[in-house]
């Protein structure tokens, strides 16, 4: 690209594949009584029957008395209670030591101990809120602890995959200065749905995602975003329901933002490791700060780059542009571009500063630099507004500001769009007419299609192979003689007037006769035949196009 970033950064790295059904991230006490090995020991929830949802970290299988200052919490404990037969006192005193210790549930198997529930446990792990299950027939405690510690950790190495790759891709992204936008669409997809960037104040400053699941997200982003600052909690990264994801963004030691992620597929475990690292390479990026410019300016930049470079995708537009905080219904969107003549570093901020003079009910626009000496603006404007006069009169004000600063610029704009689908087109179509304006100046302050006429039409079409081979035939000889090649352009820029050439070529008339003679005879044409000169005009214009930058 022109700015000196990559062109070609690193491909996309693969999204996680759903995790599979027999590896979840975290067991619960249920999915733990649900196993066959403890199914076939007969289990009965004698308590707590309530908190069977409580994850479980770990299984423990302990016999001591005072096993609950061993466990750090989520624990489900295996005991036969050898050690708490005909001591109710310990009995209620070991559950209590499992609530202190957070544990997930205590697995008491009868037989060797008691014959049936004890009741001072039940009745203490009632009021303790402990899950108590009792297992009525001999359980395989070794095969059951093998079985559950190979789940969990089969879903906590697929969860430290999962943090590997994702963080090196993004990373590579980051390091690659692919803008805000890409990166975000990386982020998206490895969270199978949409993807939000919201400030503090839950202003949308970025967004990716499906068209038609993102743009119902932002259409109703002021409800959205309510339900969003319900789930917000202490911890870096929240889950909700549905799959949400909610991130919290921090720079510095300071909290800016929150990245929002929809409908994630996967399981818990998934959403917090794609959570934190998402929020790792969005702070990473804001770090690296491209020159320190805002989110806003960076994500306007890269649609406006992409509308103009013909490769955005329409099905995005919708919701990129009301991220961007441009009005939409019932709009027409009109682009324009501003070319400098020679450097002019503060072309954008002079366009923002004639957009700003706009009223509350004009014209709304976003600017971003496109190429060092281009800023594009994409024009909404009003469906009962003359959209010629509209930008004529932001174009006027952009030359003024800059004619102050003994600075100019051409500017071309595109057709108005109500269809955004077409917009990608309109802004090409600017673009190449503010090209072919430098050519040749328009009259008024913004040029058009109809403006540029024949040299703009060679301008468009200069990278077209057959117009080079058109150049070649009509002009070939001349192209190693660039003495003839300038006198040629110098007598049909005069009319063919050969006393005003030769005067401007500072030559006689017989040298010019004899010149003219020579162009005639390596070129094989009569330059007084109109066809044949039309054509020879119009392979120059096309080599003059070619030439220019």
């Amino acid at each position: 690209m022109e700015d000196g970033r990559p062109t070609a950064p690193p491909a996309p790295a693969q999204p996680p594949a759903p995790t599979p059904p027999d590896a979840p991230d975290a067991l619960t006490v249920r999915d733990v009584l649900d196993l066959e090995p403890m199914a076939a020991s007969g289990p009965e929830v004698a308590a707590g029957r309530g908190r069977l949802d409580r994850p479980v970290r770990w299984l423990h299988v302990a016999e001591a008395t005072d096993v609950g200052v061993m466990l750090s919490g989520g624990e489900m404990v295996l005991t036969t209670g050898v050690l708490l037969a005909g001591d109710e006192r310990r009995q209620v005193e070991y559950v209590e030591a499992m609530q202190r210790a957070e544990a997930a549930a205590v697995v008491l198997g009868l037989g060797r101990a008691f014959r049936t529930t004890p009741e001072p446990m039940r009745r203490a792990a009632e009021r303790c809120r402990v899950p108590l299950i009792v297992l009525h027939r001999p359980a395989p405690f070794a095969r059951l602890t093998e079985e559950v510690h190979a789940r969990l950790l089969h879903g906590r190495y697929a969860a430290l995959d999962l943090s590997d790759r994702m963080g090196a891709a993004l990373t590579a992204l980051n390091l690659a200065g692919v803008p805000l936008q890409r990166l975000l669409d990386e982020i998206s997809a490895y969270g199978g749905g949409p993807a939000v960037v919201v400030n503090l104040a839950h202003r949308v400053l970025a967004s990716a995602g499906g068209r038609i699941a993102l743009g119902g997200l932002l259409r109703d982003w002021e409800l959205v975003s309510r339900q969003v600052a319900a789930l917000l909690g202490n911890g870096p990264v929240t889950l909700g329901p549905d799959g949400w994801i909610v991130a919290r963004l921090e720079a510095r030691g300071r909290q800016w933002g929150h990245l929002v992620l929809f409908g994630h597929p996967g399981t818990a475990e998934t959403a917090r490791v794609i959570g934190a690292r998402a929020a790792e390479a969005l702070a990473l990026h804001r770090l690296l700060g491209e020159g320190g410019r805002g989110w806003e300016e960076q994500a306007t930049e890269a649609l406006l780059t992409e509308l103009a470079a013909g490769t955005a995708r329409p099905q995005e537009l919708l919701p990129r542009i009301r991220a961007a905080g441009l009005p939409t219904g019932r709009r027409i969107f009109v682009p324009l571009v501003f070319r400098a003549r020679g450097e002019v570093p503060e072309l954008r901020e002079l366009v923002e500063r004639s957009l700003a003079e706009e009223g509350p009910d004009g014209a709304a626009g976003l600017a971003a630099r496109i190429r060092p000496e281009a800023v594009a603006v994409l024009l909404s404007l009003p469906p009962d507004r003359d959209q010629e006069r509209e930008v004529r009169r932001l174009a006027v004000r952009v030359h003024e500001r800059l004619a102050a600063r003994g600075a100019a610029a051409v500017a071309g704009a595109g057709f108005g769009c109500t269809v955004l689908d077409e917009l990608h087109r309109s802004f090409v179509e600017a673009v190449h007419v503010t090209d072919a304006a430098l050519a040749g100046p328009p009259a008024g302050a913004v040029a058009r299609l109809r403006d540029v006429r024949l040299r703009g039409l060679v301008r468009l079409l200069r990278d077209d192979p057959q117009l080079q081979s058109f150049i070649e035939r009509e002009l070939g000889p001349l192209l190693d003689r660039p003495e003839l090649l300038e006198l040629l352009r110098g007598y049909l820029s005069t009319g063919r007037n050969k006393s005003l050439t030769a005067q401007e070529q500072h030559i006689s008339r017989p040298a010019l006769y004899r010149r003219l003679q020579c162009i005639e005879a390596l070129l094989g044409i009569d330059l007084d035949d109109l066809e044949q000169l039309t054509s020879l005009y119009v392979a120059l214009l096309a080599h003059d196009a070619q030439q220019a930058p």
